[in-house]
């Protein structure tokens, strides 16, 4: 693949490249200092983040697959399954057997799943909207637009 002249200073095999113009550098910081402040909100209430995100996810989607869920979370299916089975055990979710696929299994949040995502959500707001401070709604969407871009760019084969 040819790389454009503007575009080398991007690409960490090249002569020109400049790490603080890489893209991938800013959102491995990101991502790693969200990590760091949701892991200390979180613990603050008893719970971690893989917890948070399934619960999330089936806030949105109600119930859901295992695979469905992995595919949200970006986890792996052995590690969704023990997560799972952890939050079963703690009574914040439940598993059935697909109706239609007895190989599928679906996800549901219990009451105290439903409690512990309202817990979730005061521990978290703050640090949602501060990290939000000072971008406006289009800044937010041409962020997601792009990060969407650069996913599915990496999910050709």
């Amino acid at each position: 693949m040819v790389i454009a002249k503007q575009l080398r200073r991007y690409i960490p095999s090249s002569g020109d490249f400049y790490y603080q113009d890489f893209p991938y550098y800013w959102l491995a910081r990101v991502q790693g200092l969200y990590q760091q402040q949701m892991e200390r909100a979180l613990k603050r209430i008893g719970t971690d983040i893989p917890t948070w995100r399934v619960l999330f996810i089936l806030k949105v989607h109600g119930k859901s697959t295992m695979s469905e869920i992995a595919t949200h979370a970006v986890l792996k299916l052995s590690t969704l399954t023990r997560i799972v089975q952890r939050m079963k055990a703690e009574g914040l979710v439940e598993t059935n057997t697909h109706a239609e696929d007895g190989r599928v299994t679906e996800v549901s949040v219990t009451e105290a799943g439903q409690k512990l995502i309202v817990q979730i959500q005061e521990a978290t707001e703050r640090l949602f909207a501060r990290s939000f401070r000072q971008l406006t709604p289009l800044q937010i969407s041409r962020l997601n637009a792009t990060l969407a871009q650069l996913y599915d760019n990496l999910s050709e084969e």
